[in-house]
């Protein structure tokens, strides 16, 4: 009788799987994803191929029971009676570190990596063991092996005792990475059995020839120009191509608008001929400029023949895909170049469930440039996100760039490494001296003392030269004084970009605001925005006006003014607003402006004082309780207390749905797409869900989706100028009857 590892499914026409073919498919797909990692792997090779042979020989050795075999041969839709991951803990136990993390891996394939301190806590027989299965297993495990060997009598012994005698040193890195070729290659298998997923060809990095169109692109961008900017542009882009390959890790505080993101890129290109690598990752803080790099990118990167989607993929939740195998180039990390955001990658290092896990594997043996790394991640993540980082680069083979026009050189401070430690720069100093003063001359940095109230900012804002960027520290603020400008100046006078706007509206509003400001008659106007828009948005206005926060907040500020030095100089403003009404200060940021508060008296503004002002803001917050619990959890490997507390965007709110059509398609039942979803819906903090009164929307059908967020139906007003503010807006006024500032 042929054993079974997957049931058919009569309906979809889909026959059964059995289980020689599913193991011995398993088997030599974690093989292969774990040899292309183990290429790049310091550590000792044999020690990890054989863990990984072993755990995918026997991640489904309980399918082997007959309560099992029975569902799989007569049942499509009935769950297993008998857990089938017990059988393999079971069998692979022991003393030695092949057998222990070829059972780990084994355990967590479908649970997770779980608390190994607690897990130790229990004694040696019962780790990892299901307790109420424990004794059918014991009973039945030589039972299970026998028609093991059976089925695989082709492999002759493949299970016999592991031979590695050595000692290890492992990692909660090098844990997640195990874990993730054993199931993506099951995964995988699965899919491929039932229809959902197929295998292709995929596009292999081949760094030199990219980096030839790269070249020739960016000699193109220059043709006919002769300009400062573009002479220091060149140089630039030469030095970071050329710059030492030696060391693996490198920072790049390349001023705005100087080509900071073709000139990284060649340089990970380059180290990636040199040093065999196999992929590059571009890693942003924010979805809104994902787009416009990925753009870039694949103009600039893509070869004859091939299809942009495929060569550059875009891992974010507004990805669109054209066919099924860009989907699973971007999901699965399985591109030659990816550009994901700072959430994706980072909480990917930290989680600890199969399925945000299964596209890991690929990320030894490539080129990172952390762009933006200013805006990458909370403070107190750094910390631990710095040691994955450098086990990345020491122990996987990477080669990491960390870049921004106003770098925090946090690995110089105690507070977020063991040790203080020296990242070189690939600018030569006489370049960087030279990109600072054509940067003094692009903009001037001024400040108003006196707090203002909004009528006088609104007639303050239009005494400057537009158009005019104007960035304030809450949505509240944001939406008031839009509102404001549009009642002063007319609805053509003024835009409005914050996240009280769904992702649809963000996108079309940004896409107004690129158009106006390509229009060169078109000057009389404001964009009235949150941080959003304040790092990597390509976008240059005449004058920028900033409300206070911090150092770099100021900087980004201005690399959205005069971006191209297309004015001689251009001016940004700091100021500040009288709180009143919903004109509210932003809490969180009150130790930020007290540090730009002394920096401005002390005449100390500018990209050289970022980690200055840092440093002095870390003796006003303490960072270390969330880090060390971080660091502690990791060292110790209690890896669901690591996923929990390593959360990039604070998780404390629900999604609130502002389109009604959808809204009511979801209150019919119908299972609407995860991106369209979020296209549709802001997030609202979850304290606010009675004040704004919020209706949860009760559809089974999202359960579909793992992890899908609770869904409500926002029931105030919305409108695709201020957003949900609307809303919140005109129920203040209607409670204060009066004034909303």
């Amino acid at each position: 009788m042929v054993t079974l590892a997957h049931s058919a499914k009569p309906s979809k026409g889909i026959g059964s799987q059995s289980y020689r073919d599913h193991i011995e498919s398993v088997l030599n797909g974690a093989v292969e994803k774990c040899s292309a990692m183990a290429e790049y792997y310091s550590g000792d090779r044999d020690f990890l191929m054989e863990t990984l042979r072993l755990a995918a020989e026997h991640h489904d050795l309980g399918k082997l029971d007959e309560s099992n075999q029975e569902v799989l041969m007569h049942y499509s839709r009935k769950s297993l009676p008998i857990n089938h991951v017990d059988a393999g803990v079971a069998h692979l136990a022991g003393h030695d570190p092949v057998r222990q993390l070829a059972a780990l891996t084994v355990y967590s394939h479908h649970v997770g990596l779980p608390d190994i301190p607690d897990m130790l806590a229990s004694r040696q027989e019962d780790r990892f063991r299901d307790a109420s299965i424990k004794e059918r297993t014991d009973m039945f495990l030589e039972v299970y092996l026998a028609n093991h060997r059976q089925a695989l009598a082709s492999q002759q012994g493949i299970d016999e005792v592991s031979a590695f005698k050595g000692r290890v040193s492992t990692s909660g890195l090098l844990f997640r990475l195990a874990l993730s070729c054993l199931v993506d290659a099951d995964h995988s298998d699965t899919a491929i059995h039932y229809g959902s997923e197929f295998r292709f060809d995929v596009p292999p990095l081949m760094p030199d020839a990219r980096l030839r169109k790269l070249d020739s692109y960016v000699e193109g961008l220059g043709v006919g120009l002769t300009d400062e900017r573009t002479e220091i542009r060149r140089r630039i882009y030469a030095a970071c191509r050329e710059a030492d390959m030696s060391c693996g890790m490198h920072a790049c505080d390349s001023p705005v608008g100087t080509g900071k993101t073709t000139a990284v890129m060649a340089h990970l290109l380059n180290a990636a001929c040199k040093k065999n690598l196999r992929r590059v990752f571009v890693v942003l803080p924010y979805t809104n400029i994902i787009d416009q790099s990925v753009d870039r990118y694949r103009k600039s990167l893509t070869l004859p023949g091939e299809a942009p989607a495929a060569v550059v993929a875009a891992h974010h939740h507004k990805a669109d895909f054209a066919d099924d195998a860009a989907r699973l180039l971007t999901f699965q990390w399985r591109a030659p170049i990816v550009v994901v955001t700072a959430v994706r990658f980072f909480e990917t290092l930290a989680d600890n469930q199969p399925a945000a896990l299964r596209k890991l594997h690929s990320l030894p043996g490539s080129a990172i440039f952390i762009d933006e790394s200013h805006a990458a991640l909370p403070w107190d993540l750094w910390p631990q996100a710095w040691k994955w980082l450098k086990e990345l680069e020491s122990v996987w083979g990477c080669h990491i760039v960390l870049g921004s026009g106003s770098l925090y050189r946090f690995w110089e401070i105690p507070a977020f490494s063991d040790s203080p430690e020296r990242v070189p720069n690939m600018l030569p100093q006489e370049l960087e001296k030279v990109a600072a003063s054509y940067e003094e001359k692009r903009v001037e940095y001024k400040t108003k003392e006196e707090p203002m109230r909004v009528d006088e900012l609104v007639e303050w804002v239009w005494s400057f030269p537009g158009p005019r960027l104007l960035i304030v520290n809450t949505v509240y603020s944001a939406a008031v004084i839009a509102e404001a400008l549009k009642e002063k100046h007319g609805d053509g006078k003024v835009e409005h970009l914050s996240s009280a706007l769904c992702p649809a509206d963000v996108s079309a509003t940004l896409k107004k605001v690129q158009s106006r400001l390509k229009n060169e008659t078109d000057c009389d106007w404001c964009l009235v925005a949150t941080s959003c828009v304040e790092a990597g948005v390509d976008l240059s206005f005449r004058t920028g006006i900033r409300e206070r926060a911090s150092l770099v907040s100021w900087l980004q500020s201005a690399g959205r003014t005069n971006r191209e030095g297309k004015w001689s100089s251009a001016e940004v403003w700091d100021f500040q607003l009288v709180e009143e009404g919903l004109i509210r200060s932003n809490r969180g940021l009150e130790n930020s402006r007290e540090v730009l508060g002394y920096l401005i008296s002390e005449g100390e503004i500018g990209p050289e004082y970022a980690t200055k002002a840092m440093a002095k803001e870390l003796t006003l917050k303490d960072i270390r309780e969330k880090a060390d619990t971080i660091t502690r959890a990791e060292k110790c490997m209690n890896f669901p207390e690591v996923a929990k507390e390593f959360c990039v965007i604070d998780s404390d709110t629900v999604t609130a749905v502002v389109d009604d059509e959808v809204a009511s398609r979801l209150e019919d039942g119908e299972v609407v797409d995860p991106n369209e979803l979020q296209l549709s819906s802001v997030s609202i903090r979850r304290y606010f869900m009675d004040e704004y009164a919020l209706a949860k929307i009760e559809n089974s059908g999202l359960s579909r989706f793992r992890s899908y967020p609770e869904v409500f139906r926002w029931t105030l007003g919305y409108d695709k100028f201020i957003g949900y503010m609307k809303g919140v807006m005109d129920s203040y006024r209607h409670q204060t009857v009066g004034s909303i500032t």
